[in-house]
Order: structure tokens, then sequence, then C-alpha cells
């Protein structure tokens, strides 16, 4: 049996797939599966049972990925395709039955993502691990320590947390007297973001610091894994480590956390006192110029919401 699953481009709109894909695993146990996704979530899918090919889809001109996948899908009769990009490509192959992805309702997107096949509750989303990546974080990572992993970063600046923000949670956090006191600090980010959160690198003695930074998906999973809480900006970090099961408190201010909050019983989110309307609003009349619209989110804040979310997941 060969099925094609056509996932997303971004890595959380990625990771908020693999619910489907997990269901579509497990219902099939014989099946040889063909993934075809973005370069930056990729990683992702490297460890899904029967992966017979990944395929990576490099943005081209004139939509010359789209046509290179259907050079490498054409040749095969597909028992089932499921193309959560509504793609005309997958209209062009041969196929027994076909699923769409055919756009947002309104609901959270892993709600909607269990449509495209009819389910409801829709499936969780799903990470598998490759045995490297798991070897990786042990090695990593200290045993007799909680781990508070942070994703201060995020890929639009009006939506990231400041970082002065994230210092004085981690100091809250990890106080003698706080949640989780002595916590080794786990800092994901990409290469091009360790500039913009150096000052947070800095404020960390080495001792108590693993970075993360610029390493590929399947060792920050398999790191995330291993947190005891991860607090972070609304972006694709948050999802995956929700999808990890890992207690997972996500912030938001211009964003959307009905639609996009992370999703999972041990997740929980925050959100600045104004609208994303009145964000957004009160910035393109001039009234914000700074490169964060999240700072009327205070610490004292999202410091309630993490210990609720630990005691909640104790």
């Amino acid at each position: 049996m060969k099925i094609l699953f056509i996932s997303a481009n971004r890595v959380g709109d990625a990771v908020l797939t693999t619910g489907l894909l997990r269901h579509l695993v497990d219902t099939y146990p014989t099946a040889q599966f063909t993934i075809a996704c973005g370069p930056y979530g990729a990683d992702l899918f490297r460890a899904v049972p029967r992966l017979e090919k990944l395929i990576v889809m490099r943005k081209k001109p004139y939509n010359g990925h789209w046509l290179d996948l259907w050079k490498q899908t054409i040749g095969t009769k597909w028992d089932i395709i499921v193309d959560l990009r509504n793609s005309i490509v997958s209209r062009l192959l041969r196929a027994g039955t076909r699923y769409y992805h055919k756009g947002s309702t309104g609901a959270h997107k892993v709600v909607d993502n269990g449509a495209v096949m009819g389910l409801n509750p829709p499936p969780d989303p799903y990470i598998w691990l490759t045995p490297e990546a798991v070897t990786e974080a042990a090695r990593l990572l200290p045993t007799d320590k909680p781990i508070l992993a942070l994703g201060p970063a995020a890929n639009w600046a009006l939506k990231q947390w400041p970082v002065s923000h994230f210092i004085g949670l981690v100091a809250a956090l990890t106080a003698p007297d706080g949640a989780l006191p002595d916590a080794t600090v786990l800092i994901l980010a990409d290469k091009h973001e360790r500039e913009q959160i150096e000052p947070l690198l800095r404020t960390i003695p080495n001792a108590r610091r693993v970075e993360l930074i610029g390493r590929d998906l399947q060792t920050a999973a398999a790191c995330l894994k291993r947190a005891r809480l991860y607090v972070g900006n609304d972006s694709g970090l948050m999802h995956l480590a929700a999808a990890l099961g890992t207690p997972t408190l996500g912030l938001f201010g211009p964003g959307f956390p009905y639609i996009y909050g992370p999703w999972g019983k041990n997740c929980a989110f925050a959100v600045t006192p104004e609208t994303r309307e009145e964000l957004l609003a009160h910035y393109h009349h001039g009234g914000m110029r700074e490169t964060s619209l999240m700072g009327s989110l205070t610490v004292d804040n999202a410091l309630m919401s993490a210990q609720e979310l630990l005691a909640r997941t104790a």
C-alpha cells in the first residue's frame, strides 16, 4: 500500500499535521509512506515508521518545486493521497482515495487538519524521534536537575516577548524558592537569532545553560521531550514542545491563540491584556515604535501561568 502525505512548509504548521500522519501510520500498518514537505520541517519526518521516501520541496521560481514534486510522484499509483496544501499536483496523480485541506474555518488548526479525513476529535500531533537524537539529548542534558526550555525568538519581531522579560522569568522560576530551583536552562533558537537573545544567554551561568542554537529539529525535539517546562513565543518550537507532551506555555500578543495556540492537555497560553486588533491598531497609528508588541504581558502574569501549568502537570 502506498500513501502520499503532502505536509506544510513552515515548522509549526508541519508539526500540526503530524497527528493526521500518525492516524494513517496506525490505521494502515503495512503502508509505505512518501512525505513531501518544506526544508525547514523535514527533520520532523525522518523517523516516521515505514518511510519510503522524504521529498524536500525547496521553493523555486514559477512554482518549479511543484513541478519537481509531480515528476517524483507521477510514476506511482497511490492508494491514498493526503494533501494539506490543496495543490493541483495531487489532482494530477493516479490515486484511489484523495483528501484535501480546504482552508481555515476559524477553529484550531489541529481541528481543521482532523476534518480533512473527517476525524472528530482530531488526533493529537506526534513526533517520532531517531535513536541518534535520543542519544544526543542524553549526552547534552543532565538527569539530576529539571530542565526549563525556552524559545525566546519568533519569525516576526512584533510577537516576540521582550528578552528582558525572559530574563526575569528565568530568575523567578529557577530561584531557590522558585518552582524549578536550580534548573538547567535549555535555550533553543536559529543561528540568525543568536544576537537578539544574547542578553539572555549572558545572564545564565555556563554550568546551568545548554544552547541549542542552529541545531537540527530531531535533536531539539529529543531535548524538548526531556524538559519539565517549555516557555516560548508563538513559533514552531512551541508546537514542537506541545506535540512531544512537554508542559508548554505559549506567549501571545498579535497572534491567534485559539487557532494557533499550543495543542494538548499539558498546554496553556498567556496573552497580552490588549487584543490583537488593539495592538496592531496602536502600532499602525504610530503609538508604538518598539520591535515587540508583547511588553504588556508582564513577567508576573507569565510566571503565574507557568506555576499553574507546573502544578497541573505535576
